[in-house]
């Protein structure tokens, strides 16, 4: 996919000729040979978060480079590779047959958690009890937060880590994640998952439940998450970890 961010007095597309001006700036996206699309600046908020849902872009803090195009890039299979032989990319365990065209899937642990009380208070520490998943599997239900966690151990060292979920796991009607799909850089741990549901669904342990997506990073980084003066998720752990909002200070 690449991404360019373009100025001019003219749109490219002339179905939107009516709504361009001198100056505007636009955005063209190429998401393979022969097809783009363009997003206009001026969007609204709704349509900016919707696009953004798909794409990696900051509407707002846009800032062309070179000629005026800006790139983004997703590692393909070959680069993610790449990054694993140069010791820029930890995968544990890293099974071939996971390694899709532009990403890694990972898979559910045996370990789930769930917070003790109905009420949480995000100025608290909420306790979890742990508890793992039998052989026949373990039926999740509506209305309930379940913390999971991938048995893969995974460590981003020159890019950025996105965890998304499969197109399999969401036809069930499972998301394995509230808000907190990206990683940082740095970041060396397991994966605590945010697992909901719309219906009953028995999952197992070791079944697919997600894919790791790596976005190339473009200047020097000087604070590594895993560097970080008070980091809340660096303790290497097999088990799901509760919400630390607790620890920040509001």
């Amino acid at each position: 996919m690449i991404v360019h961010l373009c100025c001019g007095k003219s749109h490219p597309n002339p179905l939107f000729s009516k709504k361009w001006e001198k100056g505007s700036i636009w955005l063209r996206v190429e998401m393979y040979p022969g097809f783009n699309t363009c997003i206009d600046k001026s969007y609204s908020p709704a349509l900016k978060f919707y696009y953004s849902l798909f794409l990696p872009i900051c509407f707002t803090n846009c800032v062309p480079l070179g000629h005026n195009q800006a790139r983004i890039m997703i590692l393909t299979d070959t680069a993610i590779r790449t990054a694993i032989e140069k010791g820029e990319i930890v995968i544990e365990p890293f099974r071939a047959e996971c390694l899709g065209t532009n990403s890694y899937d990972v898979h559910l642990g045996k370990h789930l958690a769930t917070y003790s009380d109905r009420i949480l208070d995000a100025r608290r520490h909420n306790k979890v009890v742990h508890f793992e998943i039998p052989e026949e599997g373990y039926v999740i239900q509506p209305g309930t937060l379940y913390l999971g966690v991938t048995e893969e151990y995974t460590e981003t060292h020159n890019s950025v880590p996105f965890l998304e979920g499969k197109s399999s796991v969401g036809r069930l009607g499972i998301d394995i994640h509230a808000t907190a799909g990206k990683g940082d850089v740095g970041f060396c741990n397991t994966w605590t998952l945010e697992i909901s549901c719309v219906q009953p669904v028995r999952i197992y342990a070791g079944m697919p439940i997600g894919q790791l997506i790596y976005f190339s990073i473009d200047g020097d980084v000087e604070r590594y998450y895993h560097n970080k003066a008070n980091p809340k998720y660096t303790g290497k752990t097999t088990k799901p970890v509760e919400s630390m909002m607790w620890k920040n200070q509001f």
